[in-house]
């Protein structure tokens, strides 16, 4: 049964079993049940082992007819949190790294662990899709498998929350990723070349008046869906990012409250032993979905940079 069905499944019986619970009872149970959208969502506030932080709140910047809030949130102190951690990391194991070449011996332990990683992303998954002199690109690449999976990690962890589960910031994430992908191809094609993706002719046209106005009908039909495939990628990977990381968290929940509307010690042991299965499956989820980000971004990388 796939996630998505998991998911239909508790929440299908927490509705019959609501349904099932008249006048005081229903309402009891109605107490008893978990906020999941509380537990998701971004807020003002982040909550840890010691207690609620409340966010410092900021007065909103006004540009002409638009408000910009600059305030932190919740997801904004994780990316923060994601980036600096990956930032220690690596420099630790770089360190690392050196000094046991210094002494001519392999990296051993957490830094040989992440050497070995990052070599995988860059030989195996990075070089082959990118294409030939996709040295270039290595570094972003290597930093967003990095960034993602700190992020999906850091949800998992109590009191933790998962910045992936924001729609706005897979949308940034794709959005750069779109940036990198067009620019690309600006630079490999050239004007002439980028403008061809766009306003699309397939080859081996008849000429003359018949053919020129077969090519007017077929850049006024494939432009659009030229623009369209460009824009599906970056949609694609927002949606794909988001909707997985947020729908593992939506099914822990709803299993750990079927056992406070319950109330039973047999829901109970199922939905933990039920809960703890889907979380092993999220932390392999948390490294599947930052690989296939990043896998997908090479692709779409290699695959401009062949157009000529």
């Amino acid at each position: 049964m796939t996630r998505f069905g998991l998911v239909l499944l508790a929440a299908t019986l927490v509705s019959a079993s609501a349904g099932l619970v008249p006048g005081r009872a229903m309402a009891q149970a109605a107490d008893n049940q978990i906020d999941i959208p509380h537990h998701i969502a971004n807020s003002r506030q982040v909550e840890t082992p010691f207690g609620v932080w409340h966010l410092p709140r900021w007065e909103p910047i006004h540009v002409g007819g638009l408000t910009l809030d600059m305030s932190p949130t919740k997801h904004l102190v994780y990316m923060l949190l994601a980036a600096v951690l990956v930032t220690l990391v690596f420099t630790l194991s770089a360190l690392s790294i050196r000094a046991a070449q210094a002494r001519g011996r392999p990296p051993k332990g957490f830094a040989g662990a992440m050497e070995a990683t990052a070599l995988y992303i860059r030989q195996e998954v990075i070089l082959p899709n990118v294409g030939h002199h996709g040295e270039g690109y290595v570094p972003y690449l290597l930093t967003l498998f990095f960034f993602i999976l700190a992020m999906n990690l850091l949800g998992l962890l109590p009191w933790g929350a998962t910045a992936t589960g924001n729609i706005a910031v897979t949308a940034a994430l794709a959005v750069v990723a779109f940036l990198v992908i067009e620019v690309t191809g600006m630079r490999a094609l050239g004007p002439v070349g980028y403008a061809k993706t766009i306003f699309y002719l397939p080859p081996g046209l008849p000429g003359g008046i018949g053919g020129s106005i077969l090519k007017v009908v077929l850049v006024a039909v494939m432009t659009p869906i030229e623009l369209i495939g460009k824009l599906a990628k970056p949609f694609a990977l927002a949606v794909r990012l988001f909707a997985n990381m947020t729908s593992g968290h939506v099914l822990v929940l709803a299993l750990i409250g079927l056992t406070f509307l319950f109330q039973s010690v047999a829901v109970g042991l199922g939905a933990s032993v039920l809960a703890t299965g889907v979380m092993l499956l999220d932390v392999f989820v948390a490294f599947l979905q930052a690989f296939v980000f990043t896998l997908l971004t090479s692709v779409f990388i290699g695959l401009m940079r062949a157009e000529h």
